[in-house]
């Protein structure tokens, strides 16, 4: 449905009035975007847990050395002692990828923790930031 444009009145009214269904047109653009994400959210977090589960997040060695030597005896030893092969493979491999992500994300927790169990000497304690030099 085209309008007659007669007058430059004419043609500022129909100039507003595109310029107001350009700005509607952006905002139900913007809605649709966020219920595609919200819709999406689930298969996106999914798709991260099974990142963390198949590789490994190799910026805390020393840390990741110790979950790594906790979850071969815990898993292999006890847990997983009559079970067969392939699980006895596949199940601590898991365990470790997705561990170590989970160090790499609360890394500064638990050098906190640590430091706190093995600070305290003569009555003081000492704080990890200042043992460590982790900033908090």
């Amino acid at each position: 449905m085209k309008r007659k444009i007669r007058s430059y009145e004419d043609l500022e009214r129909e100039e507003q009035l595109l310029e107001e269904l350009l700005q509607t047109q952006k905002q139900l653009i913007q809605l649709d975007v966020q219920v595609l994400r919200n819709q999406l959210k689930p298969a996106s977090m999914a798709l991260q847990v099974f990142n963390k589960i198949t590789t490994v997040d190799k910026s805390n060695l020393l840390l990741n050395e110790g979950a790594n030597k906790i979850i071969d005896l815990i898993l292999n030893k006890f847990i997983l002692a009559r079970s067969g092969w392939i699980t006895r493979f596949l199940v601590p491999m898991f365990m470790k990828n997705y561990s170590s992500h989970l160090i790499g994300d609360n890394k500064a927790n638990i050098v906190e923790k640590v430091f706190s169990l093995f600070g305290r000497k003569n009555g003081r304690t000492s704080t990890p930031s200042k043992v460590a030099g982790y900033e908090n």
